[in-house]
């Protein structure tokens, strides 16, 4: 072969192997090339197993697919066997003379009036690791340098060897990120199951209750409840427990975008459609498509988005803003306020069409003041939760922080529960959240307007029995290891103690 012949050849195989993603593809082509440059009447390309030190065909050209799939060689055995074991590329001028051949693809037969076939074969090598074969039959030819034609293949070989090992890695890379896909789907779906949503009052029973009815279905949903009762962790619930679990799930807060450029988000902009609009942008519901979309603060958008949305509602189409194409969307809408939707509807500024097609499934949310009983619930669970995060142990809440938090009304609901509870970890350095750590509003009788105001003479009585408790509950009732823990001696403890009527024996 000249030289512009096989620089002519690299070039091919070299496009040829930057073409595909497809490692299969490509290697065919690969043997496709050689066949006709070379004049090749069969090649394959074999991969060695190193777990199983098993050598199989991947690719082939001339020989039957039964004999791909079947034909499988150890370490060292034959003559590719013994490329792959020691790295160095062998010709062989004549297979019949070679007694080494094993010929089990049962394709190595005289051709061409009997003509002899000769054999080269090279080794494929991730830097100094081979991890495969590259072999060629050609008709016998005195004229052909066989050294010649080794240089050229081992050179081919290595072409081979780094697009096997960047395909290699790009599976490798899928293969994780599929994994990885799959294991935040679990965590995502596991985290949002509805026995995860904390409460055990009546009426959030009925709101379990409803979101497992509603979660399998593609109907509407509109969440209502004041601000900081979990709206958005319903949404979560609803999708993650829904047959779109594996489709997106898109969030817009309504609320937080201007009222000039919501449209383009929600239904997304041509080029050009507006000043600024450099590109074209794809809308939420586009993306969201075969997914799930949570409008928050549904409330807040204005009447000419409305009638684009209503559309969308129940024709399942819209237009990008300076667009004339229709795009259809398969979307499950979940929205959500705590605006007073029917008051609205009455003054005009929210349309009565577009709200009864949002509240075919009502969901409401009680405020944490009308479910007193689960307080403490979500108490634990946020006291367990960022006692985690900032690595302390904290274990409890004192008694007079229990009497606190229950007689508090909570107009922020569970996000102002949650930023009470974290607050309190971050001042916490003891293993008990006592009163003091609470925020002021909780402290302050006018504040909170439910408790009493207390002297200082009745203040600190409240301290010393909050303190005699809390030693006694950590000691299990041992009055002796109580009043070490306190650094006083038994018989003042045991004076306090009965000055405020506890007894050792209900901690024991």
């Amino acid at each position: 072969m000249k030289k512009l012949e096989e620089i002519t050849l690299l070039y091919e195989i070299s496009q040829t192997l930057n073409e595909h993603l497809d490692l299969k593809k490509s290697l065919y082509k690969v043997l496709a090339i050689l066949s006709n440059s070379m004049d090749m009447v069969r090649g394959t390309i074999t991969i060695l197993h190193p777990l199983r030190n098993e050598i199989i065909i991947e690719v082939a050209h001339g020989i039957s697919e039964t004999a791909i799939k079947n034909v499988k060689y150890k370490l060292g055995e034959g003559i590719t066997g013994k490329v792959i074991e020691s790295g160095e590329p062998t010709a062989i001028p004549k297979i019949s003379q070679e007694p080494l051949f094993l010929n089990r693809t049962d394709s190595r037969k005289s051709l061409r009036n009997h003509e002899e076939i000769s054999f080269l074969c090279v080794p494929v090598k991730n830097n100094h690791q081979v991890i495969g074969a590259l072999s060629v039959d050609k008709p016998f030819d005195e004229s052909y340098s066989l050294e010649q034609g080794i240089k050229l293949m081992s050179v081919i070989a290595t072409m081979v060897a780094r697009h096997v090992i960047k395909l290699e890695t790009i599976r490798l890379e899928k293969d994780r990120l599929r994994e990885e896909n799959k294991r935040l789907l679990g965590e995502l779906e596991n985290k949002y199951r509805v026995n995860n949503i904390i409460g055990n009052s009546n009426k959030m029973r009925e709101v379990f209750q409803m979101i497992s009815q509603v979660s399998k279905s593609n109907a509407t949903e509109l969440i209502r409840g004041e601000s900081g009762t979990g709206k958005e962790l319903v949404a979560n619930s609803i999708h993650y427990n829904s047959p779109r679990v594996k489709n997106p799930f898109v969030k817009v807060n309504c609320a937080a975008l201007p009222s000039n450029l919501i449209e383009s988000e929600l239904f997304g902009h041509e080029k050009g459609a507006f000043t600024g609009a450099v590109r074209q942008k794809l809308g939420k519901f586009e993306i969201a498509n075969k997914g799930t979309i949570f409008l928050d603060e549904i409330g807040s958008i204005g009447l000419d988005v409305q009638a684009s949305l209503l559309r969308v509602l129940q024709e399942k189409e819209f237009e990008r803003v300076g667009g004339n194409s229709t795009i259809k969307t398969n979307v499950r809408v979940i929205a959500a306020t705590n605006k007073n939707l029917e008051q609205a509807v009455e003054e005009e500024t929210f349309r009565g069409d577009l709200y009864y097609r949002l509240n075919v499934f009502p969901i409401y949310l009680p405020p944490l003041r009308e479910r007193k009983t689960d307080v403490l619930l979500l108490a634990d669970y946020f006291l367990e939760k960022y006692a985690r995060e900032n690595d302390k142990d904290i274990r409890r809440f004192s008694t007079p922080a229990i009497d606190m938090l229950m007689a508090y009304h909570w107009p922020g609901n569970v996000r102002e529960l949650e930023n009470c509870i974290e607050r309190a970890v971050l001042l916490c350095e003891e293993g008990v959240i006592s009163g003091y750590h609470l925020p002021p509003t909780l402290q302050t009788g006018k504040a909170s307007d439910t408790l009493p105001a207390l002297s200082m003479e009745e203040a600190v009585a409240n301290l010393e029995k909050e303190m005699l408790i809390d030693a006694l509950k950590n000691t299990q009732g041992n009055i002796t290891q109580a009043a070490a823990l306190l650094k006083t001696t038994v018989r003042i403890f045991a004076y306090k103690a009965n000055k405020y009527g506890i007894e050792y024996s209900y901690y024991r």
